[in-house]
């Protein structure tokens, strides 16, 4: 005669696997709005110690066991080309979600100096919406990165009650 030990699961442990198998192919992501912090790690600990889940990276994934202390049939076995697949399925999302690198083109410097060129220039405070920066930043910027360093010639001009324009004067 086999004995066969059941696993004992608490109310979180179960609700934390049973979510994980029924909504993230096993990926362990959701927790009860009461279980933070801490106690998220104690429940995450507790599993781990009954080898009920396995790490994976940065990630905690439903091990086999689990499914039989929730009295599930254990997943099929992952193929060598199931893998492949998953792998390239997670690179192809992470490249979609991947934000656009900042370039030369598309930076900050590169917004203010198209601004500058115009024939109407930009304003401190037009510089500041654009670049979320305060006005002593761009100010900065100005004498600092634009003149000093990249040796650019800006020019300002009042008129009376209007604010400094300020633009790249392209004479030598």
């Amino acid at each position: 005669m086999t004995s066969t030990k059941t696993i004992e699961l608490n109310p979180t442990q179960h609700a934390v696997l049973t979510y994980a198998v029924e909504h993230n192919q096993g990926k362990i992501i959701w927790f009860p709005d009461h279980i933070k912090g801490g106690a998220r790690q104690k429940v995450l600990q507790g599993l781990f110690n009954r080898a009920l889940i396995t790490p994976l990276g940065d990630d905690w994934f439903v091990a086999a066991e689990a499914y039989d202390a929730l009295g599930l049939p254990r997943p099929a076995p992952i193929t060598l080309a199931k893998l492949d697949a998953v792998i390239a399925n997670a690179e192809a999302a992470q490249q979609a979600e991947a934000p656009k690198p900042r370039t030369r083109d598309n930076s900050k410097q590169a917004t203010v100096i198209s601004m500058l060129k115009r024939a109407e220039g930009a304003t401190i405070a037009q510089i500041c919406a654009a670049t979320n920066w305060q006005a002593h930043t761009v100010r900065g910027t100005l004498a600092g990165a634009f003149k000093k360093k990249l040796c650019l010639t800006i020019t300002s001009t009042k008129d009376a009650g209007s604010e400094r324009v300020y633009r790249i004067s392209t004479k030598p």
